[in-house]
């Protein structure tokens, strides 16, 4: 081979080496390029999934870590951030009779496993628990198992006893406030309560972990409870109801229906305990109406010189004779007629101002439909149509032939002395400038009047009971019979006091009724409300007064100078 040939082929190889150097590096840039654009566009889908979910505010993944921590339902709270309602999770213990694949997934006997679990849950029906086991029943033996219960479980060895970890709804006050709240079934929504009201909102992905406010007050329900169950214990009554209302606002501070019932373990007992006296049940309210018939007198002009003096003797009217429970002379002026509870001298007034402007009254007040208030449980008033008869109107005036919720009397108590104003009552935190316009139903004039009055009744009349020194508490008595078989239950009675606080400028109206009282030691064998009902806002309004920015202040008083000639002497001693 000469040299010519040589070299020709030492500069070929030279040429396939840069050749192929060339190619690989070709191919090397490719890749860099190829990974670099990889990288880009998946920072660019991170970008715009970062943007997009800044400007749509976009939910979590329910695969998220932070919305694995959220509650599946909302809480609810009282007015100042109290839990009243919360989800939390918790175990439940669950028999899976095919645990171990067919068979018995029991190691032990049922008698026996039943005797275990009796021994970790004292309340369990141990004879129904074995009996189960043995047929094989697969389903929950029990919820709300706490921790160290499942730890206990678990430590028998049982693979048939499995304890599936769930959210279950805490009702941290117990039973307080628990016709407010109403409980969550085993179907995971809302019953009877608010619960049932504010199902959907508190299931609502887009609320997990907020909270929503009621316009309760925990200290003031609590309160309230205390004072309804104690006057309830001490006349031996059925049950009692009670309400405190903002009269300016129509927020329900307080809401109690006794016997209660506990929203964290629903029972047979407790099912039995969920009927709403307050909003569901209607009652002749008695004596309550006499001031709402005298504000009506006012407002029409029929009652304008309060010393007039009317005959309280008994007279007839339609084949029925209206009397007063016990005699109170020949005649009464309109202090003492409240004072007195005289149903005679209201049946006058009565008769003087006119059946239909009554029933028109009592119509703005919203006595002829069911009360205002989110609770899905409302009764409907019995109520006369048509045009009533004197007799209707009479009997009316003096809380007689209608009947209505305790909710009722409270929201036309508010309206009579707030200024005349009617606002429906409602369950929400209302921040301030929401409260509703509402509708006028007496004027400015009466209202003031009335104060007056319904003070007088506490200072000198059927009331007293219920004075509590600096807190100026107004009310008026109410012992009606309750309706049966054949006419009226003499023995039976409801009692009510409807009173309101500071009379100089009303805040809050309080109802305190009893069901049924007994005439007891402690009510001194009476029956009547002056002797039960009245008592407990005397107890109760000192309790909650200060709690409510209200403190009792000896100096302060409603002006009744113009009404103390018009009192007996003997009122006053």
């Amino acid at each position: 081979m000469n040299t010519m040939t040589v070299s020709t082929a030492i500069y070929s190889g030279r040429v396939q080496l840069v050749t192929a150097r060339q190619q690989h590096l070709s191919v090397a840039r490719a890749r860099v390029l190829f990974v670099a654009a990889l990288f880009a566009a998946l920072a660019l889908a991170a970008v715009v999934r970062i943007v997009y979910l800044g400007l749509t505010d976009a939910a979590h993944s329910a695969t998220s870590f932070e919305e694995a921590l959220l509650p599946p339902r909302g809480e609810i709270t009282d007015r100042n951030g109290e839990t009243l309602a919360r989800a939390f999770p918790a175990f439940a213990l669950w028999f899976n009779p095919d645990a171990l694949g067919g068979g018995s997934s029991l190691v032990a006997s049922s008698k026996a496993v039943a005797a275990e679990l009796k021994a970790i849950f004292p309340d369990i029906d141990e004879a129904q628990i074995a009996d189960r086991l043995a047929k094989g029943k697969a389903g929950y033996l029990r919820r709300r198992v706490l921790p160290e219960e499942a730890n206990r479980v678990q430590a028998l060895g049982e693979l048939g006893l499995e304890l599936p970890q769930e959210t279950d709804r805490h009702y941290p006050q117990g039973s307080m406030a628990a016709h407010v709240l109403g409980y969550v079934a085993a179907d995971g929504h809302g019953r009877v309560g608010m619960e049932s009201v504010l199902d959907k909102q508190l299931a609502d992905p887009a609320t997990r972990g907020t909270s929503i406010p009621l316009s309760i007050d925990v200290r003031v329900q609590g309160a309230l409870e205390d004072e309804l169950t104690r006057g309830m214990r001490a006349t031996n009554a059925v049950g009692s109801a009670g309400i405190v209302l903002d009269v300016d606002t129509g927020e329900v501070l307080a809401l109690a229906s006794l016997p209660e019932f506990d929203p964290n373990r629903i029972d047979e007992a407790g099912a039995a305990n969920m009927f709403n006296r307050v909003t569901n049940q209607v009652y002749e309210l008695g004596s309550t109406f006499k001031p709402l018939t005298v504000a009506a007198g006012i407002d029409a002009g029929t009652i304008t010189d309060f010393g007039r003096r009317y005959s309280a003797r008994p007279f007839p009217i339609g084949g029925f004779t209206i009397r007063d429970s016990h005699p109170l002379g020949d005649s009464l002026n309109t202090p003492e007629m409240l004072m007195h509870s005289s149903n005679v001298v209201t049946a006058h007034m009565v008769r003087e101002l006119g059946a239909n402007r009554l029933k028109k009254v009592m119509a703005d007040l919203g006595m002829n439909e069911r009360p205002y208030i989110e609770l899905p449980a409302k009764g409907f008033p019995i109520w006369a149509s048509g045009d009533w008869p004197l007799l209707r109107g009479m009997t009316v005036g003096y809380g007689h032939g209608i009947a209505v919720t305790p909710l009722h009397l409270a929201s036309s108590y508010a309206a009579m002395v707030n200024g005349g104003i009617w606002r429906p009552a409602t369950l929400h935190k209302l921040a301030p400038g929401q409260a509703p316009k509402g509708r006028r139903v007496f004027k400015a004039s009466t209202s003031s009047r009335m104060n007056q009055l319904l003070r007088m009744i506490v200072v000198y009349g059927t009331g007293r009971k219920a004075d509590a020194p600096g807190f100026r508490i107004g009310g008026k008595t109410g012992s009606a019979e309750k309706p049966g078989a054949g006419g009226y239950r003499k023995t039976s009675l409801v009692s009510t006091f409807a009173a309101a606080f500071p009379m100089d400028r009303p805040r809050y109206v309080v109802i305190a009724m009893l069901d049924e009282p007994k005439g007891t030691v402690a009510s001194s064998f009476q029956r009547t409300a002056a002797w039960n009902a009245a008592p407990i806002v005397g107890r109760l309004v000192p309790r909650i007064g200060p709690m409510l920015g209200i403190a009792p202040d000896a100096q302060r008083d409603v002006d009744l100078s113009d009404l103390a000639p018009l009192v007996p002497q003997s009122a006053k001693e």
